[in-house]
């Protein structure tokens, strides 16, 4: 019935295409034919419907045959896909059933986890605590190694205490007892004066094998010259600037001796001192800090003290030639009381009147002599302060034009000119000291050489006196 119905619709669909379709396509008028035309186009036409129905039975099993083709194909693939789902399920419920079996164990590894803790914190008991204890001690230890020069002796136990300290499980009897090893160790060594090898970074950056002396934990000399230990690196350099020449002088003394002992200076800061000690500044350095007034002053100081040893020579040289002529009677003309005296006797039979002019002639002749460059050493110590005050002024002069351009917030702008005004002042004062001391001193001398020049002509003239009263 289903295959009719499918003749009967392809007829129908052909009919309908097909340029002869009566439907479609009308008859054009033409004159009647006669009946054998007639009779022959419909014989013609009665073929084509047969060969077109033969076609179409032969499109149909055509059609019937590529679709039981495509129907089998179907199916195999229906199988497959089948088979494939199959699988797949098979494979969920292997996985399924491996996902509930890692469940079951990851809760069951979750309990026994807990009950070994909870075992293990029970078990643990005093041995946790004396464990925390050992890496207390073990991280305290590392701190003090750390800053230790003994360290640059032992390198090895640095890496054996860090260790040690961030360790997490229990430590054995034989890490206690390399602990308390250490420690004991670190004790001796501080009683000791030892000398051994090292790694030394020069001036120049350059890394060295040298023999150093270690002074306890507190100082490490080579060569006479202190070295700086780094606990950051734990390594050796040399300071760039030393300390004053006489710890020097120790230094070498104490590498060069064969005694049991040998006078030294330690740092017991371990560095700190030693550091600031190297960062003050010597002499020559305070006194570049002055500037130009400085050397001005030394100048000065310099000058004036010349004067005063050449005043002060020249002062003890007369001093004793007048005591040499106090001892003698006549007079000897190479210090001020002889020229006095020569004059006294050329003038001896004068009257007192012209014997007391040509005295004190004299004695205003030579004490001159006597009292030279002392007015110019009193200037010069009154000077010196003033210029120390000059100093000071433009010192902080330059500190305040310093704070105008750079403000207050660097310190280091600031210390040249104070440097300055403090320095001067003080070179000023060093300088007007000794001066002022050595003024006072040769016044004196020259005060009291003058006094005995005067005594001296003061008792010649009562002599002379005297003499003419009794004739």
């Amino acid at each position: 019935m289903k295959k009719l119905l499918r003749i009967s619709l392809i007829l129908l669909l052909t009919s309908l295409i097909l340029p002869n379709n009566p439907f479609i396509y009308a008859e054009p008028e033409t004159k009647p034919e006669s009946k054998s035309e007639s009779k022959s186009e419909s014989t013609k036409k009665t073929g084509n419907l047969d060969d077109l129905l033969k076609q179409v039975l032969q499109q149909n099993r055509q059609l019937d045959k590529e679709n039981k083709q495509r129907e089998k194909e179907f199916l195999i693939q229906k199988d497959q896909q089948k088979a494939k789902l199959q699988a797949v399920k098979t494979q969920l419920a292997k996985l399924e059933q491996q996902r509930d079996s890692l469940k079951n164990q990851f809760e069951n590894n979750e309990k026994s986890l807990e009950r070994a803790e909870e075992k293990l914190r029970l078990t643990m008991g005093t041995i946790g605590e004396i464990f925390g204890v050992i890496r207390q001690v073990a991280g305290d230890t590392r701190a003090q190694f750390t800053d230790s020069i003994i360290s640059t002796q032992f390198p090895d136990r640095m890496k054996f205490i860090a260790n040690l300290a961030e360790k997490k499980e229990i430590s054995n009897i034989e890490e206690i007892t390399r602990l308390w090893y250490e420690i004991q160790r670190e004790m001796t060594e501080s009683g000791k004066t030892v000398k051994y090898p090292a790694t030394i970074i020069g001036k120049d950056g350059a890394e060295q094998e040298k023999t150093i002396t270690r002074v306890g934990p507190f100082n490490i000399i080579l060569n006479g010259k202190y070295l700086k230990f780094l606990p950051q690196t734990q390594q050796l350099v040399e300071y760039s600037r030393q300390p004053p020449g006489r710890y020097l002088d120790m230094a070498s003394d104490l590498e060069s001796t064969k005694a049991d002992y040998s006078p030294f200076a330690i740092d017991p800061t371990r560095g700190s001192i030693l550091a600031l000690l190297v960062q003050a500044p010597s002499l020559m350095e305070r006194i570049r800090q002055g500037g130009v007034i400085g050397y001005i002053i030394l100048i000065i100081l310099a000058f004036g003290l010349l004067m005063a040893i050449e005043r002060l020579v020249y002062l003890f040289r007369v001093e004793k030639k007048i005591n040499t002529q106090l001892k003698s009677e006549s007079p000897i003309q190479d210090n001020p009381l002889g020229n006095v005296l020569a004059v006294y006797f050329e003038n001896k039979k004068s009257d007192l009147e012209k014997l007391e002019l040509k005295l004190n002639e004299a004695i205003l002749k030579n004490i001159p002599q006597l009292e030279k460059r002392t007015k110019t050493i009193k200037i010069l110590a009154a000077i010196s302060p003033l210029l120390g005050l000059l100093g000071t002024v433009t010192g902080m002069i330059a500190t305040f034009q310093s704070i105008t351009l750079f403000g207050t917030g660097d310190p280091k702008l600031m210390a040249g000119g104070i440097s300055q005004a403090l320095v001067t002042t003080v070179l000023g004062l060093i300088s007007a000291i000794p001066l002022l001391l050595s003024h006072n001193i040769i016044t004196n001398k020259s005060n009291r050489l003058v006094q005995i020049i005067e005594e001296q002509s003061a008792g010649m003239v009562a002599t002379h006196w005297e003499k003419e009263k009794v004739n």
